[in-house]
């Protein structure tokens, strides 16, 4: 039986992409001189998906800091108007698991000072474990951060499993011995099949919804 459930963070549980993006093309635009598209900003998240490992990678390092404190500035005040919200069924899930018995955590490549400002905004209760890009030396796909949160919690891998919505959540899931869960529902339509095939192909699962997965996790 599955004894806690760790979490990915944005495109898991809330929906921030619109939010994040805004704040990146503000914090770079001096950097590069104009507004960078969706397609640069995304190639720019491979290999490291925080905003502190894309700002590390875009800013030179005597205007580092300076650009942190931009980026967190607009993520304040942007929070209201280009937030999208927690994912609908996404707060009966956590408070389902919670009845349940289930121990349940974050694992996240977002920074502790971004999660700390959206907790102003949003109320997804406590979590039993928490792990931050700020904690790990290596972001996802590698397993630290998943290894860290059971080393939190007391539990083995074979006792947990670890949902999120892109491929190197999966991968690091598998490669900490948790069983990976796709999280469907903020993919599009259109990648819903591939996803959930590279996820079986890793020993894992796929939910279409939140609620579907609480009846996966708690039968």
């Amino acid at each position: 039986m599955i004894q806690a459930v760790l979490f990915d963070l944005d495109g898991t549980l809330i929906d921030t992409h619109r939010l994040y993006f805004e704040c990146y093309r503000r914090a770079l635009h001096d950097v590069f001189g104009r507004r960078l598209t969706d397609a640069e900003l995304i190639e720019m998240h491979k290999g490291r998906i925080s905003e502190l490992g894309l700002l590390e990678r875009a800013f030179p390092p005597d205007q580092l800091q300076a650009g942190l404190e931009r980026f967190y500035a607009d993520y304040s005040a942007l929070h209201e108007s280009h937030f999208e919200g927690v994912y609908d069924g996404v707060v009966e899930l956590l408070s389902g698991l919670r009845s349940a018995g289930r121990r349940i955590g974050i694992v996240t490549g977002k920074s502790r000072r971004a999660w700390e400002l959206s907790c102003t905004h949003i109320e997804l209760g406590e979590f039993d474990a928490y792990v931050f890009d700020d904690d790990v030396a290596e972001p996802k796909p590698d397993p630290e951060g998943i290894l860290r949160a059971l080393k939190a919690l007391d539990l083995d891998s074979a006792e947990t499993c670890y949902v999120g919505d892109g491929r190197g959540d999966m991968l690091a899931a598998s490669a900490a011995g948790a069983l990976p869960i796709a999280a469907l529902w903020s993919r599009e339509p259109t990648d819903r099949a591939a996803f959930a095939a590279f996820t079986a192909g890793h020993g894992g699962i796929a939910a279409a919804t939140p609620a579907e997965l609480l009846k996966v996790l708690t039968v």
